[in-house]
Order: C-alpha cells, then sequence, then structure tokens
C-alpha cells in the first residue's frame, strides 16, 4: 500500500451531497475508499452515490441522509454504515450551517445555538459515536472541517467564526484524549471555496476579482483543493500528525483577513 492509499477503509462524510464534502468522498473513492455520501436529503445523496459508483464502475458509495441537527438521525448514520459496511475507519465532519449574517449584537440567542449546535455539538456527538469501535481496532483517523474564519474576526459572520474557532479546540482536545488508542484528529481551515455556503463572497465579478487581488495565489479556492488535504490527514502519509489545523487558502490568512 502506498501512503495515500485508502484502499478496504471505509469513511463517513456529511455534508457530501455537494461542495467540498462531495470532493473530498470522490477523492477518497479514487484513493481507495468505500464511503457514505450523507446530508440532509436522501434523493441528493442517492444522486452523488449513484455517480461515484459509476465513476469507478463498482458500488463503493451508498447514501443515508441524516441532519446534523438530529442526534437521532447520526446515530442511524453510523449504525447503518457498520450494517452495510462493516466497520468505520474514518469520519469527516464537514456539514455546517450559518443562518445569521451582521453583528454579533443583532444576532438571536435561537440562531447563536443553532449555530454551536450544528457546528460543534454534531460533531462531538459524531465522534463519540464512532470512537469506540476506533479504541477497540487501535485506529482511527477523523477530520473536522473548520474555517479559517476561526482565525479571524468578522462583522458579518462573528458567530459561524466563533464556532470554528471551537473546532479547533474541539480537536486538540480529542486528539489529546484519543491519541493514546492510535486515533488522529485534526482539522482542516478552508478560505474562501467557489462552493453555495460561500456563494455571496464570489458570485458577482468585482467580489471575485476583489477577492484574487487579496489571495496571494491569485483565485479563490475549488473543492477539489481542500480534498487532497482530506486524504492526507487520513492516510498513511499524516498517521504522525495529530491535533493539527491546516489552513488550506491560497495565503489569505497572511494578510490578516479572512
Amino acid at each position: 500500500m502506498g501512503l495515500f492509499d485508502l484502499s478496504g477503509k471505509t469513511a463517513i462524510i456529511t455534508g457530501s451531497s455537494r461542495g467540498i464534502g462531495r470532493a473530498i468522498a470522490e477523492a477518497f473513492v479514487d484513493a481507495g475508499a468505500r464511503v457514505v455520501i450523507s446530508s440532509r436529503k436522501q434523493d441528493a445523496c442517492e444522486k452523488v452515490a449513484a455517480e461515484i459508483n459509476e465513476m469507478v464502475g463498482e458500488d463503493r458509495a451508498i447514501a443515508v441522509a441524516a441532519s446534523i441537527s438530529d442526534k437521532q438521525a447520526l446515530d442511524h448514520l453510523v449504525e447503518e454504515t457498520r450494517r452495510r459496511f462493516g466497520q468505520i475507519d474514518i469520519l469527516v465532519c464537514n456539514a455546517a450551517t450559518n443562518p445569521y449574517y451582521g453583528p454579533m449584537a443583532g444576532i438571536s440567542d435561537e440562531q447563536f445555538r443553532k449555530i454551536f449546535d450544528n457546528n460543534v455539538l454534531s460533531n462531538h456527538w459524531l465522534v463519540t459515536m464512532v470512537t469506540p469501535e476506533m479504541t477497540e481496532r487501535r485506529d482511527g483517523a477523523i477530520v473536522i472541517v473548520s474555517s479559517i474564519g476561526g482565525l479571524t474576526a468578522s462583522d458579518t459572520i462573528g458567530a459561524y467564526n466563533v464556532s470554528k474557532a471551537a473546532d479547533f479546540q474541539l480537536v486538540r482536545n480529542l486528539a489529546f484524549e484519543l491519541g493514546r488508542h492510535n486515533i488522529r484528529v485534526n482539522a482542516i481551515a478552508p478560505g474562501v471555496i467557489r462552493t453555495d455556503f460561500a456563494r455571496a463572497l464570489w458570485e458577482d465579478t468585482e467580489a471575485e476579482a476583489a477577492l484574487q487581488r487579496a489571495v496571494p495565489l491569485g483565485r479563490i479556492g475549488e473543492p477539489d483543493d481542500i480534498a487532497g488535504t482530506a486524504v492526507f490527514l487520513v492516510s498513511d502519509a499524516g498517521r504522525y500528525v495529530n491535533g493539527q489545523g491546516i489552513v488550506v487558502d491560497g495565503g489569505l490568512t497572511l494578510r490578516g483577513r479572512g
């Protein structure tokens, strides 16, 4: 097996019916893994799983819808993965939400709680669900997709950024607790990526041109730019990387902005 070979591994990836999550799923399959496509809508998940299976010529992707706000649905996601694939080797917590844009003084308690429940607590739930078997096997890899927002400040997505900063600490603490069982936990912090989630930042030509000027590499990111880092972190290539947050932003945070 090569350093980046994921043959025989099974991965759950939340928020994988589009954007970064889908790119990670496709990269994992390309590296030999089996993947579980999960987002809120079953039909969207099934479409992506079918397209991946057609791409590789065999059934290595299944679809299991689950809302990250629903603990019971996440438990079903984990149990169905075990039933279909036998075990879980990799977890990627990619799904997140941001229901509020504006200064933090204007956010409601309900919106703040939703951001934390979906972006932090749901990750904790999933980790606690998959790690017992990883602990027993003394092998596992977990990636939480955070954001450069967790390293910077904003007058429009402040609560989201606070939740993403919390994800960095969640990763550090989990890595400290689980490392003794040979379970690695790391974070990826994407910059501005061309996804629906970040559409407001790049959807018009002026906005994209401003971003291109701000990013040292001269372009905004694509979902595939994140996928390679995910493969590295869950494969043998990253077997001694634990508790880290890897920034993948084209150099944007070098300017002290996000």
